[in-house]
C-alpha cells in the first residue's frame, strides 16, 4: 500500500498535530510506502494559499497514484479520486469559536463539514471527538475510527526535574488554554506559576508576579519541567485530546484538568478534576493535587501506560486499510 500524507503542519507547528504527526510517521512507514506532500505558507497570504489552493487543489493532484490519502487535520480537500483517511484533533472552533481567528472561524463553518463528509474514513483523538463528530457534524458512527494519541518517549518519570518551587501549566497562548485563571488560582495560593508553551493569538498575557513564561519548551526540558514541578495545572476550556495531561503523568507528575470532555478522558480517574471556569475550584485542585502528590503520581504512571504510538499506528494503518 502507498499513503500519501499531508505533513504540512509540520511546517506551522511544534504542538500537538507536529507530535501526532512525529510520532506515527516513523512507525507507519515501517509498514507502508509513504510519500510526504507539504505545502509552503508564510504569514497570512501563506495561509489563504492553503485553504484556498493547497488542500482543495492541489493536495488531492499530489497524491494520485497513492492508495489513500491522509489529511493530519481537518483541512482537506472536499473532492478527491483518492481515499482520503482525515484525522480530526478537535472540533473547539465549533463549540468556542471566539476563541479563534476571524479567518480560522469563517473557513471552519464552511469547508470543514465538507472535508469531514468527502472522507472516507475520520479518525478522532478521542472517544469524545468522536462524539462530537456525531453530535456537531453529522458523522455516522461506522466511519470513525479513534486513533488516540500518546506520550513520546522523552516523557518518563527517571531524569533530571528543575529546581524550585512551582506549579506548571503547558500549552499554546491562546484562549481556550484559560491561562488567565491558572495564573489567578497560583497566585491566591502564593505559589509560582511557569508557563511552557508556543506564542499563539488572542492577546493571551502571560506576565505579571509571580508567573514566568518559560516560552517552547522541547522534549528534554519540557519532561524536566514536569518532573520537578508541584502539580501541573491544565484547565483548558475545551480539548480533543490533551496531551500534556499524558506527558506530565509519564514524568510522574500530578494533574489538575478539566472535568468533562477529552482530558477526563484521557486522565483515567488519575487526575484531579476542577472547574475550568472558577478560579476558586482550580485553586482548590492545585491544593490537592499537592496533597495527594504520592497517590496521583503512582496512578498517573499506571494511567500513561495505557497509550502507545505503537498501539495508535496499528490502528492507523487499519484505517487506511479500510479506506482503501
Amino acid at each position: 500500500m502507498k499513503v500519501a500524507v499531508d505533513v504540512t503542519p509540520l511546517q506551522l507547528t511544534r504542538a500537538g498535530t507536529a507530535r501526532y504527526l512525529g510520532a506515527l510517521l516513523p512507525r507507519v512507514e515501517r509498514e507502508v510506502e509513504v510519500e510526504r506532500l507539504h505545502g509552503f505558507a508564510s504569514g497570512k497570504a501563506g495561509t489563504l494559499w492553503l485553504d484556498l489552493a493547497w488542500y482543495p487543489h492541489v493536495l488531492p493532484r499530489r497524491a494520485r497514484g497513492a492508495d489513500v490519502l491522509h489529511c493530519s487535520t481537518y483541512r482537506g480537500p472536499v473532492r478527491s479520486r483518492v481515499p482520503v483517511v482525515v484525522t480530526v484533533h478537535d472540533l473547539a472552533v465549533f463549540r468556542r469559536p471566539k476563541s479563534f481567528p476571524p479567518w480560522t472561524r469563517r473557513y471552519s463553518r464552511a469547508v470543514v463539514p465538507r472535508v469531514v463528509r468527502a472522507a472516507q474514513i475520520v479518525a478522532a483523538v478521542s472517544e469524545f471527538t468522536a462524539s462530537e463528530l456525531q453530535t456537531l457534524l453529522n458523522v455516522p458512527h461506522e466511519r470513525i475510527r479513534v486513533v488516540p494519541n500518546a506520550a513520546d518517549p522523552a516523557f518518563t518519570e527517571d531524569g533530571a526535574r528543575e529546581d524550585g518551587d512551582y506549579v506548571l501549566a503547558v500549552g499554546t497562548l491562546e484562549p481556550r488554554k484559560n491561562l488567565a485563571r491558572s495564573i489567578e488560582a497560583s497566585k491566591r495560593l502564593g505559589v509560582e506559576l511557569r508557563v511552557a508553551g508556543m506564542e499563539g493569538w488572542g492577546g493571551v498575557n502571560v506576565t505579571g508576579p509571580g508567573v514566568t513564561y518559560v516560552g517552547f519548551a522541547a522534549d528534554e526540558e519540557l519532561a524536566r519541567l514536569y518532573r520537578g514541578a508541584l502539580c501541573v495545572v491544565y484547565p483548558s476550556l475545551y480539548e480533543g485530546f490533551g496531551i500534556p495531561v499524558l506527558e506530565a503523568m509519564a514524568c510522574g507528575a500530578p494533574v489538575v484538568t478539566s472535568r468533562g470532555g477529552a482530558t477526563e478522558e484521557v486522565a483515567g480517574g488519575a487526575a484531579v478534576l476542577v472547574d475550568p471556569e472558577a478560579v476558586e475550584s482550580i485553586s482548590a485542585g492545585i491544593e490537592e493535587a499537592i496533597a495527594r502528590r504520592d497517590e496521583l503520581r503512582a496512578a498517573g504512571l499506571r494511567r500513561a501506560r495505557d497509550y502507545s504510538w505503537d498501539e495508535s499506528a496499528r490502528l492507523l494503518l487499519q484505517a487506511y486499510e479500510d479506506a482503501a
